[in-house]
């Protein structure tokens, strides 16, 4: 005989999980939610007698997340954000109102696709949702963007790309470092630098973007691990570690502290729009047709 399934998930005591397990403190997890401590100890109690496991480690000093409890939290965030495109798109279609949802990189740059899509479909909703490396491609899978502007490389099993442009990367530094007045540099002029480590990226992500190996084999040391580029940025001005990224942050992310370089020997980032795999609906379609002539257009003017 198999097991009797249990009950359903309940979505608000898994978003009572997540909020602790990310807050690892149930008062700070508490205040979050705006609901009493007591409650939400109570509600993380019933969905662990639900689930027939222990989900955290909790004792008089600190809150820790046993295994079960960490695959939880992988998989809760996902089933979350499903549920909440889900709502916005039945919220959207029970108004009347359309709506296309566009995830971006910081820098990334399609006003022009957004205007000509706009001007194409007047009464659609365009909502934008930065995205970063650890979930650039979670929220096509999961349905919070209907399409988005990647940097590869990523895994693209059940998405279609395509590509937009190619950007240099440049190197991010103190400005005390000694390569920061430079015009430009080489790779090997960093050779002794940490990096930054970008949490939750794969590790083809990884290894591309902090360039590892370097072009004589060798590994660069680890540096500070950082959730977003606000973070990174605190880091390299603090003298912790250097970083890449493309040209196009160094034009929109100006910080004090902060110098970018040119860096000549290293490949350059692809940017590409990508989408589910499968028959687009017309408002990605046609969002697609956008981005194609907006790239198109700046190919001519480029070799004008």
């Amino acid at each position: 005989m198999g097991l009797e399934p249990g009950p359903p998930l309940d979505l608000r005591k898994l978003r009572y999980f997540v909020a602790v397990a990310e807050e690892l403190h149930f008062g700070r997890a508490a205040e979050r939610l705006y609901i009493a401590q007591p409650v939400l100890s109570r509600q993380i109690r019933k969905l662990e007698q639900e689930l027939g496991t222990e989900l955290l480690v909790r004792t008089s000093r600190n809150v820790t997340l046993t295994p079960a409890g960490l695959q939880l939290l992988d998989e809760a965030k996902s089933l979350l954000a499903a549920a909440d495109a889900t709502r916005r798109r039945i919220e959207d279609v029970a108004s009347g109102e359309a709506a296309l949802t566009v995830g971006f990189f910081i820098g990334d740059e399609f006003t022009a696709a957004l205007e000509a899509f706009g001007t194409q479909y007047p009464d659609v909703a365009i909502e934008l949702l930065r995205v970063y490396w650890h979930d650039q491609t979670e929220v096509l899978h999961d349905g919070r963007a209907d399409v988005a502007f990647v940097h590869l490389p990523i895994d693209d099993q059940g998405l279609e790309l395509l590509p937009v442009r190619s950007e240099p990367r440049v190197a991010v530094l103190p400005v005390g470092h000694p390569a920061a007045g430079k015009h430009e540099i080489s790779i090997a002029d960093l050779a002794d630098d940490p990096v930054i480590i970008q949490r939750g990226a794969t590790p083809g992500w990884h290894a591309f973007h902090n360039v590892d190996p370097r072009p004589d084999g060798r590994q660069p040391r680890p540096g500070p691990a950082v959730n977003n580029l606000e973070e990174k940025l605190q880091h390299v001005s603090a003298g912790r570690a250097v970083s890449f990224v493309p040209a196009s942050v160094a034009g929109a992310f100006v910080q004090a502290g902060i110098a970018y370089v040119p860096v000549t020997d290293i490949p350059p980032i692809t940017i590409c729009l990508a989408w589910k795999s499968g028959p687009p609906s017309p408002l990605v379609a046609a969002f697609v047709d956008a981005v194609t002539d907006a790239r198109r257009h700046a190919l001519l003017q480029r070799n004008a």
